[in-house]
Protein backbone atom coordinates (compact mmCIF):
# COMPACT_ATOMS: atom_id res chain seq x y z
CA UNK A 1 0.00 0.00 0.00
CA UNK A 2 1.35 3.06 -1.06
CA UNK A 3 1.83 5.43 2.30
CA UNK A 4 3.96 8.47 2.10
CA UNK A 5 3.42 9.50 5.87
CA UNK A 6 1.84 7.76 9.04
CA UNK A 7 0.06 8.80 11.95
CA UNK A 8 -1.91 8.00 14.84
CA UNK A 9 -4.58 10.23 15.80
CA UNK A 10 -6.65 10.42 19.45
CA UNK A 11 -9.41 13.05 18.21
CA UNK A 12 -11.62 11.38 16.10
CA UNK A 13 -13.49 14.69 15.17
CA UNK A 14 -15.32 15.44 11.99
CA UNK A 15 -13.17 18.95 11.94
CA UNK A 16 -9.90 16.87 12.45
CA UNK A 17 -10.99 14.23 10.14
CA UNK A 18 -12.00 16.73 7.17
CA UNK A 19 -8.96 18.37 7.94
CA UNK A 20 -6.58 15.31 7.67
CA UNK A 21 -8.48 14.01 4.49
CA UNK A 22 -8.09 17.15 2.94
CA UNK A 23 -4.44 17.28 3.27
CA UNK A 24 -3.96 13.46 1.49
CA UNK A 25 -4.63 11.00 4.86
CA UNK A 26 -7.11 8.08 4.85
CA UNK A 27 -8.22 5.88 7.84
CA UNK A 28 -6.41 2.57 7.41
CA UNK A 29 -7.81 -0.96 8.27
CA UNK A 30 -4.52 -1.82 10.46
CA UNK A 31 -5.92 -0.11 14.11
CA UNK A 32 -7.59 2.05 15.43
CA UNK A 33 -6.89 5.88 14.91
CA UNK A 34 -4.16 4.34 12.17
CA UNK A 35 -4.16 7.03 8.87
CA UNK A 36 -1.41 6.53 5.84
CA UNK A 37 -0.86 9.95 3.80
CA UNK A 38 -1.11 8.50 0.03
CA UNK A 39 -2.06 9.63 -3.68
CA UNK A 40 -5.71 9.98 -2.69
CA UNK A 41 -8.49 10.35 -5.11
CA UNK A 42 -11.67 11.76 -3.99
CA UNK A 43 -14.84 13.92 -6.04
CA UNK A 44 -15.46 17.71 -5.73
CA UNK A 45 -19.28 16.80 -5.46
CA UNK A 46 -19.81 20.59 -6.52
CA UNK A 47 -18.16 19.30 -9.69
CA UNK A 48 -20.18 15.95 -10.13
CA UNK A 49 -22.92 15.54 -12.62
CA UNK A 50 -23.85 12.21 -13.83
CA UNK A 51 -22.14 11.27 -16.99
CA UNK A 52 -23.56 9.23 -19.87
CA UNK A 53 -21.39 6.03 -18.88
CA UNK A 54 -22.23 6.69 -15.28
CA UNK A 55 -26.08 6.36 -16.25
CA UNK A 56 -25.38 3.36 -18.69
CA UNK A 57 -23.87 1.74 -15.51
CA UNK A 58 -26.76 2.26 -13.39
CA UNK A 59 -29.08 1.22 -16.37
CA UNK A 60 -27.13 -2.02 -16.44
CA UNK A 61 -28.23 -2.47 -12.17
CA UNK A 62 -30.98 -0.94 -12.13
CA UNK A 63 -32.32 -3.37 -9.83
CA UNK A 64 -30.08 -2.96 -7.20
CA UNK A 65 -30.75 -0.92 -3.60
CA UNK A 66 -28.90 0.75 -1.10
CA UNK A 67 -29.70 1.01 2.35
CA UNK A 68 -27.33 2.38 4.93
CA UNK A 69 -26.88 0.77 8.32
CA UNK A 70 -24.45 1.81 11.32
CA UNK A 71 -21.65 0.55 12.75
CA UNK A 72 -21.23 -2.29 14.63
CA UNK A 73 -23.19 -3.93 12.83
CA UNK A 74 -25.83 -6.14 14.64
CA UNK A 75 -26.66 -8.04 11.71
CA UNK A 76 -23.39 -9.19 11.24
CA UNK A 77 -22.93 -13.13 11.16
CA UNK A 78 -20.05 -15.53 9.32
CA UNK A 79 -21.23 -15.20 6.09
CA UNK A 80 -20.33 -11.93 5.50
CA UNK A 81 -16.68 -12.21 6.70
CA UNK A 82 -16.65 -15.00 3.92
CA UNK A 83 -17.77 -13.15 1.73
CA UNK A 84 -15.16 -9.87 2.25
CA UNK A 85 -12.49 -12.99 1.90
CA UNK A 86 -13.76 -14.40 -1.23
CA UNK A 87 -14.09 -11.46 -2.93
CA UNK A 88 -10.36 -10.10 -1.64
CA UNK A 89 -8.70 -13.33 -2.36
CA UNK A 90 -10.45 -13.49 -6.15
CA UNK A 91 -9.14 -9.88 -6.90
CA UNK A 92 -6.04 -9.33 -5.20
CA UNK A 93 -4.90 -12.86 -3.64
CA UNK A 94 -4.42 -15.01 -0.59
CA UNK A 95 -4.33 -13.38 2.64
CA UNK A 96 -5.57 -9.93 0.80
CA UNK A 97 -8.22 -9.70 3.45
CA UNK A 98 -9.41 -11.84 6.22
CA UNK A 99 -13.02 -12.97 7.74
CA UNK A 100 -11.84 -11.90 11.08
CA UNK A 101 -10.77 -8.65 10.34
CA UNK A 102 -13.88 -8.05 8.45
CA UNK A 103 -15.46 -8.86 11.29
CA UNK A 104 -13.47 -6.53 13.59
CA UNK A 105 -14.05 -3.66 11.12
CA UNK A 106 -18.05 -4.11 11.71
CA UNK A 107 -18.65 -5.12 15.00
CA UNK A 108 -15.63 -3.78 16.96
CA UNK A 109 -16.14 0.23 17.67
CA UNK A 110 -12.53 0.23 20.00
CA UNK A 111 -10.64 -1.20 17.15
CA UNK A 112 -12.26 0.32 14.03
CA UNK A 113 -12.33 3.27 12.34
CA UNK A 114 -15.05 3.32 10.36
CA UNK A 115 -18.95 4.14 11.09
CA UNK A 116 -21.25 3.04 8.43
CA UNK A 117 -22.18 -0.35 5.90
CA UNK A 118 -23.63 0.09 2.83
CA UNK A 119 -25.60 -2.58 2.14
CA UNK A 120 -26.51 -3.68 -1.82
CA UNK A 121 -29.67 -5.67 -2.37
CA UNK A 122 -31.31 -7.16 -5.85
CA UNK A 123 -34.42 -8.52 -5.38
CA UNK A 124 -34.56 -8.26 -1.56
CA UNK A 125 -31.11 -10.75 -1.34
CA UNK A 126 -28.13 -9.08 -0.29
CA UNK A 127 -25.38 -9.38 -2.67
CA UNK A 128 -22.63 -6.55 -1.56
CA UNK A 129 -21.62 -4.20 1.43
CA UNK A 130 -19.37 -1.58 1.65
CA UNK A 131 -17.17 -0.06 4.35
CA UNK A 132 -17.35 3.78 5.31
CA UNK A 133 -16.23 6.62 6.82
CA UNK A 134 -18.65 9.01 7.10
CA UNK A 135 -18.08 12.82 8.33
CA UNK A 136 -20.42 16.05 7.99
CA UNK A 137 -18.46 16.84 4.34
CA UNK A 138 -17.32 13.50 3.06
CA UNK A 139 -17.92 9.85 3.27
CA UNK A 140 -14.84 7.32 1.96
CA UNK A 141 -16.18 4.55 0.20
CA UNK A 142 -13.38 2.19 1.33
CA UNK A 143 -14.03 -1.58 1.41
CA UNK A 144 -16.29 -2.83 -1.05
CA UNK A 145 -16.78 -6.56 -1.66
CA UNK A 146 -19.52 -8.68 -3.19
CA UNK A 147 -21.05 -12.05 -4.82
CA UNK A 148 -19.19 -12.52 -7.58
CA UNK A 149 -20.76 -15.78 -8.31
CA UNK A 150 -24.66 -14.07 -8.30
CA UNK A 151 -24.30 -10.34 -8.81
CA UNK A 152 -25.15 -8.47 -12.30
CA UNK A 153 -21.82 -7.32 -14.77
CA UNK A 154 -20.66 -4.02 -13.76
CA UNK A 155 -22.30 -4.69 -9.86
CA UNK A 156 -18.90 -2.81 -8.33
CA UNK A 157 -19.50 0.02 -10.19
CA UNK A 158 -23.38 0.67 -9.86
CA UNK A 159 -22.63 0.13 -5.84
CA UNK A 160 -19.89 2.92 -6.26
CA UNK A 161 -21.89 5.08 -8.54
CA UNK A 162 -25.14 4.69 -5.98
CA UNK A 163 -22.93 5.43 -3.26
CA UNK A 164 -21.78 8.60 -5.28
CA UNK A 165 -25.15 9.83 -5.84
CA UNK A 166 -26.15 9.10 -2.49
CA UNK A 167 -23.28 11.74 -0.68
CA UNK A 168 -24.36 14.01 -3.29
CA UNK A 169 -28.19 14.25 -2.42
CA UNK A 170 -26.75 14.16 1.34
CA UNK A 171 -25.01 17.23 0.58
CA UNK A 172 -21.79 15.78 1.24
CA UNK A 173 -18.30 17.86 -0.25
CA UNK A 174 -16.66 15.21 -0.83
CA UNK A 175 -16.31 11.35 -1.75
CA UNK A 176 -12.85 9.87 -1.13
CA UNK A 177 -12.07 6.73 -3.31
CA UNK A 178 -8.81 5.58 -1.43
CA UNK A 179 -5.46 5.13 -2.96
CA UNK A 180 -4.39 5.41 -6.69
CA UNK A 181 -1.26 3.08 -7.04
CA UNK A 182 -2.41 0.46 -9.73
CA UNK A 183 -3.04 0.05 -13.48
CA UNK A 184 -6.52 -1.48 -12.34
CA UNK A 185 -7.60 1.96 -10.27
CA UNK A 186 -8.48 3.92 -13.69
CA UNK A 187 -12.31 2.53 -12.41
CA UNK A 188 -11.70 5.21 -9.89
CA UNK A 189 -11.61 8.06 -12.78
CA UNK A 190 -14.64 7.53 -14.43
CA UNK A 191 -17.06 10.50 -12.25
CA UNK A 192 -16.50 14.44 -13.10
CA UNK A 193 -15.02 16.05 -10.51
CA UNK A 194 -12.12 13.53 -9.73
CA UNK A 195 -8.70 15.04 -8.39
CA UNK A 196 -5.97 13.33 -6.75
CA UNK A 197 -3.51 14.39 -4.20
CA UNK A 198 -0.05 14.35 -5.69
CA UNK A 199 1.68 14.96 -2.10
CA UNK A 200 1.29 18.48 -1.31
CA UNK A 201 -1.73 19.59 -3.61
CA UNK A 202 -5.37 18.23 -5.03
CA UNK A 203 -4.70 18.37 -8.80
CA UNK A 204 -7.28 17.40 -11.91
CA UNK A 205 -4.61 16.30 -14.23
CA UNK A 206 -5.45 12.82 -14.50
CA UNK A 207 -3.53 12.09 -17.07
CA UNK A 208 -0.46 12.57 -15.04
CA UNK A 209 -2.34 10.75 -12.74
CA UNK A 210 -2.13 7.76 -14.90
CA UNK A 211 1.69 8.61 -15.37
CA UNK A 212 2.49 7.98 -11.70
CA UNK A 213 1.35 4.19 -12.12
CA UNK A 214 3.40 3.28 -15.60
Amino acid sequence: YLAWKEKVIEDFSDENINLLYNTGYVFTRVGRGMMNQTRSVRIDLSKFELSSENRRILRKTENIDLKIVDLPYSAYDWTIGKLAKDFYTTKFGDGTFSANKTKEILTDTEKSNYNKLFVYTLENKTIGYCVIKETNELIHYCYPFYDLDNSPKDTGLGMMTRAVLWAKENNKKYVYLGSFQRPTDTYKLQFAGIEWFDGEKWSGDLEGLKKEIK
